[in-house]
């Protein structure tokens, strides 16, 4: 992306803010700090939108079922899952995870047809832009597409790259594609220093504006800290700074998402979707009712999901914060997109982690669960509802 002012500028400027940064505090910006934790505070306190988007039938409230019809595929028989969320390959000893189908408070969700997604979408592309929960999405809609209809009678190809990836339905003329993009927001490097450009829309938009169905998602990235943290200064309003308020952050971020959807994204062509807030499950006093005693953070040897006391109650210590901001931001947009609202449903699954079963680690750490990934999700799994949901609102 080109500097908007002299590139000697900016970097003398960053320059003079690194050097002198152990002498000065943020005073400029701790009265906008103040502000923002009030106004989370506020939050706090309000009730979270759980039925968003929902006329007859509230399709983000319900319960889990046990159905042997499930899964809608096989890990086996989709050679495009990657090794991160491949729990099966990867060892994974148990198998009622996946035999649960999500049944919504007052209506059954119709069974997802693969065919008939693909005659529905014929030349026309579907993109995923967000991060990696965003990624195990996309892959999990490439699966349930691939095994639904007959490889004889359909030629697919597949582009891997950075940022962009896709896969095509050859025949349909169908694209399903990801744009990893885990801030939505700019990060640059500037002399060897990652900054987040809060105000700045990533890439300005560009590669998103021809989509005809486009899913957005961030959140995760924005609590990383330590030798996960994404940024080495965050810029606003053309100061820099190492870090502040992590919500105040995201909503910044995801305002400049809005605004940029608003300005940009015709909505009588593309229909925008935001996929919501997924749940991590690494703390069992969660779902142990506060027993003491437990000590392991983890989620590993998890093998079914919380039992529902009911079906509103979220069944975890907090319905997540930053849910309640991305909900706020997209209530006040011109031309909100459709929340698809998975929060309070994928709480519920505790089970459906990769845990220590995951591609990504060496055989010595899938053998200690102290490296549990409790993020991500095994495929199939838990993003193939997210995606019936997704199925239900695009076609229906």
């Amino acid at each position: 992306m080109a500097l908007q002012s002299p590139a000697s500028l900016l970097l003398l400027s960053l320059a003079l803010f690194i050097t002198t940064l152990s002498l000065h505090s943020n005073l400029s910006f701790s009265a906008l700090l103040l502000s923002l934790r009030h106004h989370h505070q506020h939050l706090r306190s309000e009730r979270p939108m759980i039925h968003a988007n929902q006329s007859n039938c509230a399709l983000f409230v319900g319960n889990w079922v046990h159905d042997d019809s499930y899964p809608l595929y096989q890990s086996s028989s989709c050679p495009m899952i990657d090794p991160q969320f491949n729990c099966q390959l990867y060892g994974r000893p148990d198998s009622d995870y996946l035999k649960y189908r999500w049944r919504p408070l007052n209506c059954d969700l119709p069974r997802f047809n693969g065919a008939e997604f693909l005659m529905q979408m014929r030349g026309k592309t579907v993109m995923f832009v967000g991060d990696s929960l965003g990624h195990n999405q996309w892959e999990s809609l490439i699966c349930m597409l691939y095994t639904s209809v007959p490889q004889s009678q359909s030629q697919t190809q597949m582009v891997k790259g950075e940022p962009l990836s896709t896969f095509r339905f050859l025949d349909y003329g169908v694209t399903i594609s990801f744009y990893k993009s885990p801030f939505l927001v700019e990060v640059d490097v500037v002399q060897g220093k990652r900054i987040l450009r809060v105000e700045e829309v990533d890439g300005n938009g560009d590669p998103w504006r021809n989509a005809d169905v486009i899913s957005f998602n961030t959140g995760h990235w924005w609590t990383h800290e330590g030798s996960l943290q994404g940024w080495d200064y965050i810029e606003l309003g053309g100061k820099y700074y190492p870090n502040m308020d992590r919500l105040a952050a995201l909503e910044r971020g995801v305002r400049t998402w809005a605004n940029w959807v608003d300005t940009n994204i015709d909505k009588t062509r593309t229909k925008v979707f935001f996929l919501g807030i997924s749940p991590t499950h690494t703390n069992p006093n969660e779902w142990n009712n506060g027993v003491t005693g437990v000590t392991k953070k983890s989620c590993y040897g998890e093998t079914e999901p919380i039992s529902a006391t009911s079906a509103t109650a979220y069944p975890g210590a907090e319905y997540p914060e930053q849910m309640k901001v991305i909900d706020m931001v997209i209530r006040q947009m011109k031309n909100p997109p459709y929340l698809l609202d998975i929060t309070l449903l994928s709480a519920f699954r505790k089970d459906g982690h990769p845990s220590i079963y995951s591609g990504d680690l060496s055989p010595q750490q899938r053998s200690n669960p102290l490296y549990s990934d409790c993020s991500h999700w095994c495929l199939p799994g838990l993003p193939d509802t997210w995606n019936e949901l997704f199925y239900m609102a695009l076609i229906y």
